[in-house]
């Protein structure tokens, strides 16, 4: 696996099916995070995410904008219309953000993640899912299981 994983779930359950609701996708990225930022929203109770585990994770992503309540500008995925992801922590089989920004959550945890584009898709973008490039995102993830 790569850490393109996360892209094969955006472009197969996606396509056109999440959206901002009456947002327009970005055709360019505006002006990215600077750093990586994980700020917790609720703390779990129970097993806890480290490097090797296995993690289950439901998510909401959207393009970072900065003009925009809590940066979150044009939505493009969410586990509210597909399944959650499993993963492998560290494994690179998710964006780098993603790698680490599980590290310490524990399961029924909350934690938003705030990704600069060389933690996510870089300079090429996913233009599938409206992720232009030089995008930096924003994530709220719920970590659902770990093994």
């Amino acid at each position: 696996m790569t850490k393109y994983i996360m892209t094969v779930v955006l472009v197969a359950a996606l396509t056109g099916a999440c959206g901002g609701g009456t947002e327009a996708p970005p055709t360019a990225a505006p002006t990215p995070p600077a750093s990586f930022q994980q700020i917790d929203l609720a703390p779990g109770t129970g097993a806890q995410a480290g490097p090797g585990a296995r993690v289950t994770v439901k998510y909401t992503g959207w393009v970072y904008d900065p003009s925009k309540p809590d940066n979150k500008g044009y939505k493009f995925d969410s586990t509210d219309t597909h399944e959650p992801l499993t993963f492998n922590v560290g494994k690179g089989e998710v964006i780098p953000g993603w790698d680490q920004g599980f590290t310490g959550l524990k399961v029924g945890g909350r934690r938003r993640l705030i990704i600069p584009p060389n933690l996510a898709y870089g300079a090429e973008g996913v233009p599938d899912a409206h992720i232009p490039p030089n995008a930096g995102l924003v994530f709220d993830m719920e970590l659902v299981d770990v093994k």
